[in-house]
């Protein structure tokens, strides 16, 4: 297995496990973003421009997510605070 291989198993595995988890807290979509664009520049670096390309609209589409999911985590905190 050589390097570039060994990186894409990485980055797919490392997506799937974050996808799997984010559920759990907002830091795991943003994980999980990071694994998407490293499946993209796993893509384009292999050569399959189509697969890095989809990959990396997919980052897009999770770092919104993770930003919507932090403001309503943000707006969750600030209305449990007491009045004072």
């Amino acid at each position: 297995m050589d390097a570039l291989t060994a990186f894409g198993l990485f980055a797919v595995t490392f997506m799937l496990i974050c996808y799997v988890l984010e559920d759990r807290a907002p830091f795991w979509t943003l994980l999980f973003a990071l694994g998407c664009l490293m499946g993209s520049a796993y893509g384009f670096l292999q050569g399959a421009w189509p697969f890095g390309a989809v990959e990396l609209i997919w980052f897009v589409v999770a770092l919104r997510r993770w930003v919507g999911l932090r403001s309503k985590a943000s707006a969750l905190r600030r209305s449990a605070e007491p009045d004072g």
